[in-house]
């Protein structure tokens, strides 16, 4: 069946608002050096409020990873909750603007649009205050069920399996996919995510998923063990395919028996691991939609994650189309 989108994402809605920090801020306000925390409303606004000058954009694990599609030159969806207010406006206006369709109606009512303030120290790490505002309250009358029919793959952030009314949007729109052709991806997104819902993900991993992305704490955290080679051992073959990362030593992609190593692309100072996991996610996709060997995929993946933690921000600052000309041919 011929589609019109190549990989359309379920996710988080949220205005990433990303500042430079330094030790004594991350201590002074109580926070646990590159962890995240959900906070409340007043507490997001606090925050907000006394940190230094930030840069706004639109964000979310799978918001990130299909603004990354669009920017490789492929056809991308995104469906995710915004109140209509000004982070809302700046959220749609982001992913619009990279060539993301996103048409989700905005609430009027209830919480604002979610935003997650991003302190990144000078050593690279991120500590994350995550107010989660009305992206969780996404229900499945919100999905555009002609678009998810239309994906070649559905993406889906595990994060959002925090909210019953996302999770039954998420099982919806995974029957949809599948009744017209499709393949649905997962995203593990967070160990303490994994760690709180390990049984449903196992489930969903077990024949319900046919490509899993997960770094090697989610596995790990995903098979309650320390060893990430009983994880590849306990993975293998659960899904079609699992895309593992493994920061400074690359990533590990598996189908059935057979293993591609692929190597990481160091292309400048590590100065912020934003997004590092999202924009892998992205070239992985981007590439299997097209067609191309998973470790071709793995190797695409690689290389996006390698540009975007030489920045601030988990949105290229640099064309990837002009990244994979210069370093894929």
């Amino acid at each position: 069946m011929s589609k019109n989108f190549d990989v359309v994402g379920i996710g988080n809605a949220i205005v990433d608002v990303l500042v430079q920090a330094d030790d004594a801020f991350i201590d002074a306000h109580g926070l646990t050096k590159g962890t995240m925390a959900l906070v409340d409303e007043a507490q997001a606004e606090r925050l907000y409020a006394v940190c230094g000058p930030g840069l706004e954009t639109s964000g979310g694990s799978a918001a990130n990873t299909l603004a990354g599609v669009a920017q490789l030159g492929g056809r991308a969806g995104f469906i995710g909750r915004v109140r209509n207010d000004q982070l809302g406006g700046i959220f749609a206006h982001d992913i619009r603007s990279v060539g993301a369709r996103f048409e989700t109606p905005p609430t009027t009512s209830g919480p604002s649009t979610a935003r997650c303030l991003i302190l990144v120290t000078p050593d690279a790490q991120r500590t994350m205050c995550t107010y989660l505002g009305a992206s969780v309250t996404l229900d499945p009358a919100d999905l555009d069920l002609e678009l998810v029919a239309q994906a070649k793959v559905l993406y889906l952030e595990g994060y959002l399996w925090d909210s019953e009314p996302a999770k039954r949007a998420f099982i919806a729109a995974a029957e949809v996919v599948r009744a017209h052709g499709g393949e649905v991806a997962l995203s593990l997104s967070d160990g303490f995510c994994v760690e709180r819902h390990r049984a449903s993900f196992l489930e969903l991993v077990d024949g319900h998923v046919d490509l899993l992305f997960a770094n090697e704490l989610e596995i790990c955290a995903l098979y309650a063990t320390d060893s990430f080679e009983q994880a590849v051992a306990l993975v293998r073959g659960c899904c079609k395919v699992a895309a593992l990362t493994r920061s400074e030593q690359g990533s590990l992609v598996l189908a059935g028996e057979v293993s591609h190593t692929i190597a990481p692309y160091q292309l400048g100072p590590l100065l912020d691991t934003t997004g590092a996991g999202d924009l892998y996610a992205a070239g992985f996709l981007h590439g299997y939609t097209q067609g191309q060997s998973l470790e071709a995929c793995g190797r695409l993946g690689s290389l996006c994650a390698g540009l975007v933690v030489t920045q601030l921000g988990p949105r290229p600052q640099a064309s990837l189309q002009d990244l994979v000309r210069l370093h894929l041919g």
